[in-house]
């Protein structure tokens, strides 16, 4: 283990976290950075939960970004201008370590939920994807209500704050709820994020794809509270991490496969217990009806409440049926409202019409389809669509 377990009790130190939130707010409105870009480049745990609070609690544009791939903060950097950065120092942006200030000095900033909060920055291309406060409340409350987060769940998260399901689930989620959450950090073994979830008894975890592929199971553990394993690995992954740990007391009904998009702030659809389908791969081709056959795709599951997802043919703008495959077009009020300095990337992205509609979806890009209600998305590799 080459980091430090945090576990960050967002119950009993809800008034300390937000008292530090008030008084990073304070200072923040005090230097003038209301509106104002500003990196968050600390590592996982309360004191970075008090400053991104802190930020949104003073109406600064908080970019979480990782602390330590000077390439992508490079990138990060060039893109955004932020005004002033909280944590590593950075050749020519202006460092505010050590945030002091008092929490009584803090007054509520003019924002609504139109107001810009965050910029997030998923791998790939450099895109600063433009969250506003009812982004990030919607997406919280969409994300806690699908799965079943409330006071008394314990939450691990092996997700990096930083990012997009990590940041919903792992940090506002909890929050909104009043959950207990562990935040594992990111430099840890996947053998050390199973020992968390089992000592904290943790009803509720988040982890990367490659969690799920590990081979080196630790013993003695006990995951018979773990109810909702959140993840977006294939089948083959999810049904070896079942039966590799089902002495454990792992259940295969806690595997929620999910598929979440950062233009979507997070959780766009997910389902507990993993459902695989056989499907011809010829078939899996935009308005073409999909046919049963050798490959195996995972149900990802219904939308959220208050989330619509369509499945599309890019070419005539239109509605395929259920099991006809095609692009995935996402809309609600969790989606973001597009690329920081971008329009036209936004507009095609962010603004894709149903013909005869005014209304704006999301274009993921992803390809896919619905079969039995579920989201079924294509293996990478059979992604024919483009932005």
């Amino acid at each position: 283990m080459t980091g430090t377990t945090t576990f960050v009790d967002l119950v009993g130190a809800r008034a300390g976290v937000g008292t530090r939130a008030k008084a990073v707010a304070g200072a923040l409105m005090r230097l003038g950075l209301t509106g104002q870009r500003v990196l968050v480049l600390l590592p996982p745990g309360a004191e970075y939960v008090a400053t991104l609070l802190g930020c949104l609690y003073a109406g600064v544009v908080a970019i979480p970004a990782p602390p330590y791939d000077n390439r992508r903060l490079a990138e990060v950097v060039d893109d955004a201008q932020p005004a002033a950065a909280i944590g590593l120092p950075l050749a020519n942006v202006r460092n505010l370590a050590g945030l002091d200030g008092d929490p009584h000095d803090w007054r509520r900033p003019d924002v609504g939920p139109d107001t810009l909060a965050l910029l997030q920055y998923p791998p790939g291309p450099t895109r600063g994807v433009m969250l506003t406060h009812g982004n990030l409340a919607a997406a919280a409350t969409q994300l806690a209500r699908h799965v079943g987060m409330r006071s008394t769940t314990g939450v691990v998260s092996y997700l990096p704050p930083y990012s997009d399901l990590g940041l919903v689930g792992g940090v506002l989620a909890p929050l909104l709820t009043g959950a207990r959450v562990t935040l594992v950090p990111p430099d840890t073994t996947p053998g050390e994020w199973l020992r968390t979830v089992s000592l904290r008894r943790a009803s509720v975890s988040f982890a990367p794809d490659l969690a799920y592929a590990w081979h080196a199971i630790p013993t003695g553990l006990d995951l018979s509270r773990w109810d909702v394993a959140v993840t977006g690995a294939g089948p083959e992954t999810l049904g070896r991490f079942a039966n590799l740990l089902a002495p454990q007391g792992f259940r295969e009904q806690a595997l929620f496969p999910a598929y979440w998009a950062p233009e979507a702030t997070a959780l766009v659809t997910g389902r507990r217990g993993l459902a695989v389908g056989g499907f011809d791969a010829d078939s899996l081709e935009p308005g073409r009806l999909v046919k049963l056959g050798d490959t195996r795709l995972v149900d990802h599951g219904m939308p959220t409440q208050d989330t619509e997802v369509a499945i599309v043919d890019p070419l005539t703008a239109t509605r395929c049926p259920d099991g006809t495959a095609g692009e995935v077009w996402v809309a609600g009020p969790n989606v973001a409202v597009g690329y920081l300095g971008r329009p036209g990337a936004s507009e095609r992205t962010f603004c894709a019409r149903l013909r005869g509609s005014t209304d704006n979806y999301l274009r993921t890009g992803r390809f896919g389809f619905l079969h039995g209600g579920g989201l079924h998305l294509a293996e990478p590799q059979n992604v024919l669509l483009t932005r």
